[in-house]
């Protein structure tokens, strides 16, 4: 029997809605990654503060690129058996998981679609899942 599944996901957490014949099955993921970090330790004794600026943005940069790189391999761990997935999101997340499926996972031939979409609850995603048409 096929297993369907569909992931909405943004930075903050994803929703994965699986369909197995008459059976859903939702699940939540967190992604525990930091928002709005703000860079710790004081002056550094040389260079300008627009210099220490720009290599603290950096350093936020980079920690958070590698929590949502870590957060979409757990998604990525929970999708293992699914024969079709389709993605939706409403930002950067959806194509950053697609692109991180296709660099790390032979699941990039089960993506059938990554498609914009706003927030929605979990039962109007659930039935959304259900009513889209996997090929």
């Amino acid at each position: 029997m096929k297993k369907n599944t569909g992931i909405w996901i943004d930075h903050k957490q994803a929703i994965l809605v699986s369909l197995q014949g008459n059976q859903t099955i939702v699940e939540h993921l967190e992604s525990g990654a930091e928002s709005h970090l703000k860079p710790s330790g004081g002056w550094k004794a040389s260079g300008t503060s627009v210099a220490q600026a720009v290599s603290n943005e950096h350093t936020v940069e980079e920690r958070l690129k590698h929590q949502y790189r870590a957060f979409y391999h757990e998604v990525i761990k929970h999708l293992g058996d699914s024969d079709h997935i389709a993605i939706f999101g409403a930002g950067e997340a959806k194509v950053e998981l697609a692109k991180e499926i296709a660099k790390t996972s032979e699941l990039h031939k089960k993506v059938t679609a990554v498609e914009t979409c706003e927030r929605l609850t979990e039962n109007q995603f659930a039935a959304k899942v259900k009513a889209f048409v996997f090929a």
